[in-house]
């Protein structure tokens, strides 16, 4: 499984860890991704969500 979101398509960002001498290496930065069961199309599916997905109401749980 990778780290993306199915709603938004949010996924893992690169950049750079920057020390106190400024040597800069490369990092990752993964978004919060949870399995739910949300409601598509009226049925119930097990869906990879980003917690920002989850949190702004996009996703419709299925109980």
């Amino acid at each position: 499984m990778g780290r993306k979101c199915e709603v938004c398509g949010r996924t893992i960002s690169v950049g750079h860890l920057v020390s106190h001498s400024n040597v800069k290496t490369k990092r990752t930065w993964s978004p919060n991704i949870q399995r739910v069961r949300a409601l598509v199309n009226g049925s119930p599916r097990r869906l990879y969500v980003c917690t920002r997905c989850l949190k702004a109401g996009k996703v419709i749980r299925a109980v």
